[in-house]
């Protein structure tokens, strides 16, 4: 093939090199608008394993990057005076100049042809100047060739909120450096790391609103650069910050990240001349991660070993092997980038975590990511981690022993509620039940995941009237028999079990009256439907859903009454904690979000007016429901809908019912609209959790795709939630908590008595595999 690559980067050089090495008959032309052995940048980072990467490509050109490199172990956090200091994380640092030169040398050594000093402006000219059966658009973020197709590429480029300078400096780090300061202004962070022999990246960032309330925006390049040297003398150790973007003038040497993702990759162009060719992105033209997880030259590198891989397992058809490109790299590059967001985010909101004492804020700033978990750091460096578990186990139990605990088995205290761990069996609708009664099905439900080591069982929305249920299985607390069904719920849990139990009040609003999920979710019943209401008369499914009556005041005040009835039945029955249901598009929820409260009375309007109703319930029931006892209310913290509630409404959301009494915050979103297009992932509702947390001073319960031991250490331990709602894995498993217990080695539980040969057969199994591992050399 003949084969030009737009862009002489990291990302443009190794796949000409790859190529090149896999058939000497490819004719590849590399162009660059620099000069040769010329470029901008000072170091850059990647992991060992992207190392291990390059030696199975190229070992000639990985070899040589190896002598480079400097390699270290530790990350060192500079926060309030204290410096936490924790290893095992393996990072490579180089220079961007010897890394670039290194792989020009290695392709000019093997015949690919390298062209400097010419700017590309008419890629299809290009092609047909060299005939080009493939055009690599590797020219960087800026891409001109990605901007001149984007009606192809469908670019989504997201301008984030922190400023930041590259900078170099002459002093050295024996760890990757993070330095934290707070002015009047604001955060200012620091990330530095030496890259060779006297020599360092030392990058500063901070929010753009500090950044110019600081008045660097309207300071030359030197006095901004001079601000900085004195924010951050205490780790310059007299040496000064340098920068080599002299062309820039001013602040324009800080710039705001743009994080790119391209709906497609691989762009099909007719040529002048009438052929053909493939234009394809690689690198930052296809994609961008953010700087805090040091990924951008690792994905530009793995780009280039993946397309030649790609093409040659497709015995060169190169239709098929770009579609496999294409599909190979952008489930990697979503994994990284949505890493990366979480990243930027975090950085984006120290004074999030400013409360946060060192050691918990250092915890927080490691496992950011969420890609790096509890038990990766324990692998990493177990001392550190086993010093953090006792730190974190003394702040909840002054008499918690050397042992070092789970933090999932830290205790938690709500009121004069205690708990003994922070697992939650989350709320789930069963459908079970025959005119709201509990029955069998539900004792033996709720009782064996009670036995099966949660802290705190939660009971499935019970709705308030027979008009409030989703469908007729639901539970209700409307009539003295449900009472009575309940208790002995209540009764069998607390007398056979240290777990406490739970009940969520709720109204269903425009979702009411339905089948049940397994005769077709959200469907209206084929008979004997009942009338429903919500905030506005707005269907939740158009064409199929029944249409809702938008509620008159009267009606409201009898589903107020409704609620204080329930309420007054529930203590009768015996429950530990209370929560309001005000999310997933049921009745509460359909006030709180714009896209179902169209109202243009008080209870319509601002997010004030929309939650008027919601607070109302809540304070009615608060009066009722003992003092001593704690009450939670869900919320839907994100609809996914442009126009509906964001995570910035619920932390304001939050604030209100902290104010109003609430003593947790269960944060779901989403099951609003039928249009919502929700980012799935791992943990992917922990981040709303973490805000309300933090910015509105709440304790918080997370839920949602959390489902081992190590997310929920996580969680607890890095301060994003003070409880894990778990549900899908409580149905496969009601023992899950003593299940995975048992599986990370914590055995200091109390099992049931009847349960005790089961666990040691468990302990059992688990250290047999241990061995068995260890023994592999695993």
């Amino acid at each position: 093939m003949n084969i030009v690559c737009i862009g002489g980067g990291p990302a443009g050089l190794y796949f000409g090199l790859l190529m090149k090495l896999s058939d000497p008959k490819h004719e590849v032309t590399v162009i660059e608008r620099n000069r040769p052995y010329d470029t901008f940048g000072w170091g850059v980072v990647f992991s060992d394993a992207t190392l291990q990467n390059l030696k199975e490509a190229d070992p000639s050109s990985a070899a040589e990057i190896i002598e480079a490199f400097n390699h270290w172990d530790d990350i060192a956090i500079h926060y309030k005076g204290r410096t936490i200091r924790s290893g095992g994380h393996g990072f490579i640092g180089i220079g961007r100049k010897k890394l670039l030169n290194i792989l020009q040398a290695r392709c000019e050594k093997v015949g690919v042809k390298l062209v400097f000093e010419t700017e590309v402006s008419d890629d299809q000219a290009i092609a047909e100047q060299y005939n080009a059966d493939i055009v690599i658009a590797s020219d960087g973020l800026n891409s001109r060739i990605r901007s001149r197709y984007q009606d192809a590429y469908k670019p989504d480029i997201d301008t984030r909120n922190c400023r930041f300078v590259w900078l170099g400096t002459k002093q050295t780090f024996d760890a990757f450096t993070f330095a934290f300061v707070n002015t009047e202004h604001g955060w200012f962070q620091a990330h530095a790391y030496q890259f060779e022999p006297g020599m360092s990246t030392f990058i500063v960032e901070t929010l753009d609103s500090t950044w110019q309330a600081a008045g660097i925006d309207k300071m030359s390049q030197e006095d901004g650069i001079a601000y900085c040297e004195r924010l951050f003398s205490p780790w310059l150790g007299g040496n000064p910050l340098i920068s080599n973007a002299t062309h820039l003038r001013g602040s324009a040497i800080w710039i705001r990240f743009p994080r790119v993702i391209c709906d497609t990759w691989v762009h099909e162009q007719k040529l002048p001349n009438g052929r053909t060719v493939p234009v394809v992105l690689m690198g930052d033209a296809a994609h961008t991660a953010h700087f805090s997880i040091g990924s951008g030259t690792k994905l530009a590198l793995e780009d280039a070993i993946e397309l030649r891989r790609s093409i040659l397992a497709h015995n060169n058809d190169l239709a098929a092997g770009l579609a496999h490109y294409q599909d190979v790299r952008s489930i990697e590059v979503l994994r990284i980038q949505n890493a990366a967001r979480n990243s930027t985010e975090w950085f984006e909101n120290v004074e999030r975590y400013a409360g946060f004492e060192p050691e918990q804020f250092s915890y927080s700033l490691l496992t950011r990511s969420q890609r790096i978990s509890h038990e990766n750091l324990r692998l990493r460096d177990p001392v550190w981690l086993e010093g953090y578990e006792r730190w974190l186990s003394g702040k909840h139990d002054a008499q918690a022993s050397e042992r070092p605990v789970p933090p999932m088995h830290t205790p938690f205290k709500l009121r004069s509620l205690s708990l003994k761990n922070r697992i939650v069996v989350s709320p789930m609708a069963m459908y079970s039940c025959k005119d709201g009664v509990p029955g069998d099905f539900h004792l033996v439900h709720l009782g064996a995941r009670a036995m099966g080591g949660a802290g705190l069982v939660m009971v499935e929305m019970t709705c308030v009237s027979p008009e409030a249920r989703i469908t007729p299985g639901c539970p209700g607390m409307w009539n003295d028999t449900q009472a009575a069904a309940f208790k002995r719920i209540v009764d069998f849990v607390h007398t056979n079990s240290d777990a406490k139990i739970g009940i969520q009040l709720g109204h269903a609003g425009r979702k009411a009256s339905t089948r049940v999920s397994w005769e077709g979710t959200d469907l209206p019943l084929l008979e004997d439907n009942w009338p429903i209401v919500s905030a506005s008369a707005l269907p939740y499914i158009e064409g199929v859903s029944q249409v809702p009556q938008a509620m008159t005041h009267e009606q409201m005040d009898e589903v107020l009454d409704e609620f204080v009835v329930s309420t007054r039945r529930v203590l009768a029955a015996g429950f530990d904690l209370l929560e309001l249901h005000c999310a997933h598009g049921y009745l509460l929820s359909s006030f709180i979000s714009p896209l179902t409260n169209l109202r243009t009375d008080e209870y319509g309007g601002s997010l004030e007016n929309r939650l008027r109703y919601p607070l109302a319930i809540f304070r009615a029931m608060r009066k009722v429901w003992p003092e001593h006892l704690p009450m939670s209310v869900r919320i839907s913290a994100h609809d996914w809908v442009e126009g509906g509630i964001t995570p910035d409404d619920a932390v304001e959301i939050a604030r209100y019912f902290k104010e109003a009494g609430v003593d947790l915050v269960d944060c779901s979103s989403g099951q609003v609209s039928k249009a919502e297009h929700p980012v799935y992932g791992r943990m992917f509702q922990t981040p709303f959790s973490d805000r309300v947390r933090n910015e509105a001073g709440v304790s918080t319960m997370a839920v949602g795709a959390i489902f081992d031991a190590d997310h929920v250490n996580s969680i607890i331990a890095s301060g994003r939630a003070d409880l894990c709602a778990l549900a899908r894995p409580h149905l496969a498993d009601a023992a899950w908590t003593l299940r995975e217990s048992a599986r990370i080695g914590y055995t200091n539980v109390a099992w049931p008595k009847q349960y005790f040969p089961a666990k040691r057969q468990l302990e059992t199994n688990f250290e047999r595999a241990a061995a068995y591992a260890q023994s592999m050399g695993k």
